[in-house]
């Protein structure tokens, strides 16, 4: 236990000690400290910087930077500040430098700690296992999945299939194998594909391009670099759909489960309609949570639109919200029809069960109960 923590707080921290980015043959962004600043007037920094990593580690560079007072393009550093520095080099000297962001890892680092350390102390060891989870799932998408799209890809083909391998493993490993296990995994997949089928139609028939969103513009400049933009649409609502459509499916096959397991007798009808309560009871919640996310998203959108008094005629159809307004609801009609689809799945595999064993499963003492009395014993 204690070497899986520490694998999985290695894999959260590794970010923090990532190696400097060559951006040319001779040109890399390293960190450094500023260590003096001076402003000689409104609107200028000249600052010193110590580089503390890389080949010019211990060397201190002066950089200037003009501020025009425009609070989205300006940014105002202090003596103390962890920064990024891009410095260009010949010949074993600094010919450039310019400083290019703020460094805010470290932070992102002790958070991500404090959400691992969290998971743990309130989990046990099904903190643990949910950590390992989401290392395992960080891992999938940074190194398979956006490599996989770069290298030219089908992005919704490789996304579907990333997404299975995340349920599937996410679930296994928390879960272990068993009915409660594939009743999640087959419930959580046919509700992400029905999501993907619906984000697909809504897209074609209401003919999105895929260049709502800036980020998105911004690839076409990738050189030597084709995408499939409308695929890269639907790729992502697709994800964004899996981790709530997955909370549910192993909700409802939870929940099958302990009913089973309580009364060995009951039929698949009666299991399936316990499944069914669970599911009306977590759908509205979970359906709010897919809503209020997008929504904490779009933000700025809104606000922008309101502000200059947008007609709603206008807004409705514009293409940066009428992507959204699909991915909110395809991802929640997947997770509405994941309900039904896990119930009758659970039902049906746990109405097959075993009565007798699950019995004396249900009338076993969980396992620190036994240790405790055996050494009692």
């Amino acid at each position: 236990m204690k070497h899986s923590l520490l694998i999985v707080l290695a894999f959260l921290t590794a970010f923090a000690v990532w190696p400097a980015v060559a951006t040319a043959q001779e040109a890399e962004t390293v960190r450094g400290e500023i260590i003096v600043m001076e402003e000689e007037s409104p609107g200028f920094q000249r600052m010193e910087i110590l580089i503390d990593q890389g080949e010019f580690s211990g060397e201190t560079v002066t950089v200037e930077q003009t501020l025009s007072g425009n609070p989205a393009q300006d940014f105002y550093y202090s003596t103390g500040d962890r920064v990024l520095v891009y410095i260009e080099s010949e010949d074993g000297t600094i010919t450039r430098s310019l400083v290019r962001e703020l460094a805010r890892d470290h932070y992102l680092m002790y958070l991500g700690i404090f959400f691992a350390l969290s998971l743990v102390l309130i989990g046990g060891l099904k903190g643990i296992k949910t950590v390992i989870s989401l290392a395992f799932t960080i891992f999938l998408i940074m190194q398979l999945l956006i490599p996989l799209i770069l290298g030219g890809m089908p992005p919704v083909f490789t996304t579907i299939v990333i997404a299975s391998i995340i349920t599937v493993a996410s679930v296994l490993l928390i879960s272990g194998w068993n009915r409660k296990s594939a009743a999640a995994v087959l419930g959580t997949i046919g509700g992400v594909i029905l999501a993907g089928v619906l984000a697909s139609v809504m897209t074609r028939v209401t003919r999105l391009t895929g260049f709502g969103a800036d980020d998105a513009q911004m690839l076409m400049y990738v050189p030597n670099t084709s995408f499939d933009f409308q695929g890269l649409l639907l790729a992502g609502m697709i994800i964004g759909a899996v981790g709530a459509v997955l909370d549910v499916g192993v909700s409802i096959a939870s929940a099958v489960d302990e009913v089973k397991r309580s009364n060995p007798a009951a039929t698949a009808r009666q299991l399936i309609k316990s499944g069914m309560n669970l599911g009306r009871d977590i759908m509205g919640t979970m359906a709010n949570t897919l809503i209020l996310a997008y929504t904490g998203a779009s933000m700025t959108l809104l606000l922008v639109l309101n502000a200059h008094n947008v007609s709603f005629n206008r807004v409705i159809n514009m293409e940066a919200m009428a992507t959204e307004i699909i991915r909110i609801l395809a991802g929640s009609i997947g997770l509405i029809y994941a309900i039904p689809l896990t119930a009758v799945i659970a039902g049906v595999l746990y109405s097959r069960a075993d009565s007798e064993k699950l019995e004396k499963q249900a009338a076993k003492p969980p396992l620190w109960k036994r240790v405790l009395l055996r050494k009692k014993g």
